[in-house]
C-alpha cells in the first residue's frame, strides 16, 4: 500500500532545500572569516574562500541538509581547502630550501661578477627565483605565479621585495 503521507511530504522537501545561490549568499561572510581566522592572510582566505565556493558548487547535489547546516558543510569544505593550501606552501618551502642548499653561489658564472652578482647571491632563494623568473628570463605575472605556485598579488609583492632588498644590498656594498 502507498504511504500517502510520504508522497504528500516530497514536493515538501525538494522545496524546502536551499538553493545554492541563497546558501552562498547567506554563508560568504562567514566561511571567508573562518578562512582568515586559519590562515591570517586576507588574499590567501579570499583566494581559498573563492575555491571553497567553487567546489561546493561543484558537489551541491551531494548537500544533505539532514545531515548538517550548510554552514557546517561549507566550512568543512573551506577546512580541506586550507589544509591543501597549507601542505603545497610546506612543499613550496621544501623545493626552496632544497634548491637553496644545491646552488653554489660562490663564484657561479650565471651570476655574472660585480655589485649586482654579488647582492644577487646575498638574496634569500625565493627572491632570486622570483628575480630570475620576471627579469632574467622576462616571464609575466600570472605565469611567474603560476610557476611559483603563488597567487598574483603573491608575486607581484615578492619582486618587489625582493628588488627593494637587492637595491638595499647594492647600495649598502657601495658604502
Amino acid at each position: 500500500m502507498w504511504d500517502v503521507n510520504a508522497a504528500a511530504t516530497m514536493p515538501a522537501l525538494a522545496s524546502a532545500s536551499p538553493s545554492f545561490a541563497s546558501v552562498a549568499e547567506a554563508e560568504l561572510d562567514a566561511v571567508h572569516a573562518y578562512l582568515l581566522f586559519l590562515t591570517g592572510d586576507r588574499a590567501v582566505a579570499e583566494d581559498l574562500a573563492g575555491e571553497t565556493f567553487e567546489k561546493a558548487l561543484r558537489t551541491w547535489r551531494r548537500f544533505d541538509p539532514r545531515r548538517g547546516t550548510a554552514r557546517a558543510w561549507l566550512c568543512a569544505i573551506a577546512r580541506n581547502s586550507a589544509l591543501d593550501h597549507f601542505r603545497s606552501e610546506q612543499r613550496r618551502r621544501r623545493r626552496e630550501e632544497h634548491y637553496a642548499r644545491d646552488v653554489s653561489t660562490v663564484d657561479d658564472p650565471a651570476w655574472g661578477q660585480g655589485a649586482a652578482a654579488v647582492a644577487l647571491r646575498k638574496l634569500p632563494a625565493a627572491d632570486r627565483e622570483v628575480v630570475a623568473l620576471r627579469i632574467v628570463l622576462e616571464l609575466d605575472g600570472p605565469t611567474t605565479a603560476r610557476l611559483l605556485g603563488i597567487t598574483r598579488t603573491a608575486c607581484s609583492t615578492r619582486l618587489s621585495r625582493a628588488l627593494q632588498r637587492l637595491e638595499e644590498l647594492m647600495r649598502d656594498d657601495d658604502v
